[in-house]
């Protein structure tokens, strides 16, 4: 039994041999550092080969990197380490400090009207940011570049023609725990998307309120 004041023994990440290889490679990889494929092989108690196979596939993905490392003896040694590509398969708690920030303004009766302010300006910043890749569209065009722009951002977008207007719907939402909260995210995301493509949009359906997608119908201005 650890005696109080006691270090905490270091734990290894537990081993799995199904499936998720190539997770446990990729948590390894995040824990520990650089590895090469023998001490890989070693932690995971397969062989060398079969190592290499899941790290060409990760190469492939763009998940991983190698590194030529150069040893006073012997041949160099591949070293392999997270892109930062990878970095975004870990949980990530921005929200939790979005949120935080948030209330901390809106608690503050000197700052509470700087909450839709920063909401606002958010909105004209993505403005300039994608008016340029509007313009001389049509409006179907218009349509699936702003599909492409939230596919891009995390949104997974899926449109749908129907009868004179266009359906966007979008299956995830990646500022869901702010938008539950704060109303104006969703307000923005409405206005913005009227001001890209110079049309008349409506939304049907809603994540933060419950919904199980956010959907908007887009009709010719």
């Amino acid at each position: 039994m650890e005696q109080a004041g006691d270090p905490i023994a270091k734990q290894e990440l537990p081993v799995r041999h199904d499936g998720s290889t190539r997770q446990t490679v990729l948590m390894l990889l995040k824990t520990s550092g650089k590895m090469n494929a023998g001490d890989l092989a070693k932690r995971l108690q397969i062989t060398e080969m079969a190592v290499r196979r899941h790290l060409s596939t990760l190469e492939r993905d763009g998940l991983i990197r190698p590194t030529v490392v150069r040893q006073a003896m012997g041949r160099p040694t591949h070293m392999f380490s997270l892109t930062e590509q990878a970095e975004h398969l870990f949980p990530k708690n921005y929200h939790v400090l979005a949120l935080d920030l948030l209330e901390e303004l809106e608690d503050n009766p000197e700052t509470a009207a700087l909450v839709d302010r920063l909401f606002e300006g958010r909105k004209r910043k993505l403005i300039e940011r994608y008016a340029s890749r509007m313009e001389g569209k049509s409006l179907e065009d218009k349509v699936l570049e702003l599909a492409a722009i939230q596919n891009d951002g995390g949104y997974m977008v899926q449109l749908e023609n129907d009868d004179d207007s266009f359906i966007l719907h979008e299956y995830n939402c990646p500022i869901s725990r702010v938008a539950g909260r704060y109303q104006q995210a969703c307000h923005c995301e409405l206005a913005l998307f009227r001001q890209l493509l110079g049309a008349e949009v409506e939304r049907t359906e809603c994540l933060a309120k419950g919904g199980g997608k956010c959907s908007y119908r887009i009709t010719g201005a």
